[in-house]
């Protein structure tokens, strides 16, 4: 135990690392590491995300807010439209003005203009430019980490999840291979899920859009028949970012599958207060503009709960997921979709590790043949540096991609680079009249500073290029990012240190074992 040294005792603990997380990974247990899109196959999705619907429902959420908090305070407003990205409405009694104000001013990122008329004062409400822009942004973020919480709550496994520019989203999926499941994915990802509920408006009659208007309605159709038009009261009464749950059920009289869905304490205000008021009158529940019931308001609903009718037990447990993960602020478009089959990917697999055994052998070859003693041990170093590379993905969840793979390659000619450059300075010395033990330590001392320089200068690439690349480019840069790091810790501190244990054993180091001629 006294030849051991602090370096080689490092490099045993690394490699017992190495080993322990790697072997799950062969065995198909966790922790493991994940293989990619490209490697098992799967679908491939790029969206496009309208923005200006994210600030058009901006717009009718303080539409709602508006209108339920003059109704409870008594603030009478008249003629509440919605277009676009501003909103109007007109004050009654003027004298209301400076509650109206105060109300306005919670609203933030929007300005306000006023205008007095013989009837009232008119209020136009927009959002600054500035808020526009930070909506389309918020939407675009809201928008991954929706579709990213529903594929979890669908059960995938290793979804990716990332942004491309300013308004488009890449989605990888691993292991997808059905033509049901593809389906039911694009359905989960592009369901807006969007519930409102709307006063079905039973005093006026309209055949078309403009009509509608006119009484500030708008026209929406069933779900289960295009055909029928439903004419709603705009704003809606509330919306789905108030609903905390949403849960898979059956109705106690038809036995039909149905949502039940519960709202935070500020929609069950708003609900409770509006059920309450409307007694006899119809509520129309909308998820994504289509009307999927409007049943007539028995009694005042308190406890802020609903229930949603569907067709089919399938439909019902997508659409569940969607409204328990949050609407998507903004809908998304499918703007390009790409199929990697199975055996594509086992192919690449096959390819890609011919490559990494027939470069990781010739290496070893060549260091042992070339360096002698010198090269067995830095073959040594370079087994466990691959260990770690697979053992700190494993631990840390990563996804193995075809680029990795790669990534992984590069690494083995850098790893023995470290100690191609220490054995060449090592030789220098030798050959200067050097006895080994001087030589081995000053070959160290004098490789460092090139080798430290080269791989930091490396390191800056692989994390600019994960920062700044998409998700084959990220996994490229984890790879070679964390080969470069094992790489510094067993071609430089592992070697040292098995050489210092040698020399500390008594063993006889010779030229040979450099490779040089006696």
């Amino acid at each position: 135990m006294k030849k051991l040294n602090y370096r080689l005792v490092i490099f045993i603990f690394a490699a017992l690392f190495g080993i322990a997380f790697t072997i799950p990974s062969f065995i198909g247990k966790e922790p493991k590491v994940n293989l990619g899109l490209d490697l098992q196959g799967g679908i491939y999705l790029v969206l496009g995300v309208k923005g200006d619907e994210a600030v058009k429902s901006k717009i009718k959420t303080f539409a709602s807010t508006i209108k339920y908090i003059t109704n409870k305070k008594e603030i009478f407003i008249d003629n509440l439209k919605v277009n676009n990205k501003t909103l109007s409405f007109e004050l009654i009694d003027k004298d209301d003005a400076p509650k109206m104000d105060e109300i306005l001013k919670k609203l933030k990122g929007t300005q306000v203009i006023k205008k007095h008329t013989k009837e009232g004062i008119l209020y136009i409400v927009k959002l600054t430019p500035k808020e526009i822009e930070k909506t389309r942004e918020d939407a675009l973020n809201q928008a991954i980490q929706t579709i990213r919480s529903r594929l979890d709550a669908f059960g995938l496994a290793e979804p990716s999840v990332t942004k491309q520019g300013k308004d488009k989203i890449v989605v990888e999926l691993p292991g997808i291979k059905t033509q049901k499941e593809k389906n039911s994915i694009k359905k989960l990802i592009s369901t807006s899920a969007h519930l409102e509920l709307y006063a079905v408006d039973d005093e006026h009659k309209a055949v078309t859009p403009k009509d509608a208007a006119k009484y500030g309605d708008i026209l929406l159709p069933s779900k289960d028949n295009p055909n029928r038009k439903y004419l709603l009261k705009t704003p809606p009464v509330l919306d789905g970012s108030m609903i905390t749950d949403a849960t898979v059920g059956f109705t106690q009289k038809t036995n039909q599958p149905a949502i039940f869905f519960t709202l935070n304490s500020q929609g069950a205000a708003i609900f409770g207060d509006f059920t309450g008021k409307n007694v006899g009158k119809r509520l129309a529940i909308v998820v994504d503009n289509k009307v999927y019931s409007a049943p007539v308001i028995q009694e005042r609903i308190g406890g802020g709960s609903g229930q949603i009718t569907v067709g089919s037990p399938e439909e019902a447990h997508v659409l569940a997921i969607a409204l328990r993960s949050g609407s998507l602020p903004a809908p998304v478009i499918l703007l390009e979709q790409r199929s990697v089959g199975a055996s594509l990917g086992a192919d690449s697999i096959k390819k890609s590790l011919i490559a990494l055994i027939s470069g990781f052998v010739i290496v070893v070859i060549f260091m042992a043949w070339y360096y002698n003693l010198a090269g067995i041990i830095a073959d040594i170093a370079l087994i466990v540096n691959l260990f770690l590379i697979i053992a700190i993905m494993a631990l840390f969840g990563a996804t193995l991609t075809l680029p990795g793979m790669a990534g992984i390659v590069l690494t083995v000619g850098m790893a023995v680079d470290a100690n191609v450059i220490i054995n060449e300075r090592i030789r220098e010395l030798i050959r200067e009249g050097k006895n080994i033990k001087t030589a081995i330590e000053g070959g160290y001392k004098n490789a460092m500073s090139a080798i430290v320089d080269a791989n930091i200068t490396t390191l800056i690439a692989a994390i600019a290029l994960f920062a700044y690349g998409t998700g084959t480019i990220k996994g490229f840069a984890i790879t070679m990012a964390i080969g470069i790091l094992a790489s510094m810790l067993t071609a430089i501190l592992g070697t040292h240190g098995i050489w210092e244990y040698l020399l500390a054993g008594g063993k006889k180091i010779t030229p040979k074992h450099f490779g040089m001629k006696a």
